[in-house]
């Protein structure tokens, strides 16, 4: 009375055989001259605030400790937000930077500087436009 079912599945190809997929792009395209260009990957800007801290840290020969008990933040927190692991929030961010002896805007502004000495060497260092302002670019929203 029971009908046994083999315990196998069936497979369905989504081409025929022997068929092969066809180019990407339409015949009617012009042919690419050249390698490709590779993608520009900018660094973070948790990566840059966290890089300028920890120079400034190390330039006044103060240790994590140190810096973390003068800005009321934990010493784990304070190293997480150092290596770019961390996200910190601007209080945070400010608490740091006065524990170091700068202003929010001192940390935020060398962050920008980095930001642009770092990605000028992608475009070769030329930006079509640009400003004198040593401001150019900076926009922080709380």
């Amino acid at each position: 009375m029971s009908n046994h079912v083999p315990n196998e599945a069936r497979v369905i190809p989504l081409r025929p055989s022997g068929a092969r997929p066809q180019a990407a792009r339409p015949a009617t395209a012009p042919p690419r001259h050249g390698p490709p260009t590779p993608a520009v990957k900018e660094p973070l800007w948790r990566d840059l605030v966290g890089d300028v801290l920890r120079r400034e840290r190390l330039a006044q020969e103060r240790t994590l400790k140190d810096v973390a008990d003068a800005a009321r933040i934990s010493m784990p927190y304070l190293s997480e937000v150092e290596r770019g692991r961390k996200e910190a929030s601007s209080e945070v961010l400010a608490a740091a930077a006065h524990a170091l002896g700068l202003g929010l805007g001192d940390l935020l502004s060398r962050a920008q500087g980095e930001l642009t000495r770092v990605t000028s060497r992608y475009t070769g260092g030329s930006r079509r436009g640009a400003s004198t302002s040593s401001l150019d670019g900076l926009c922080m929203a709380a």
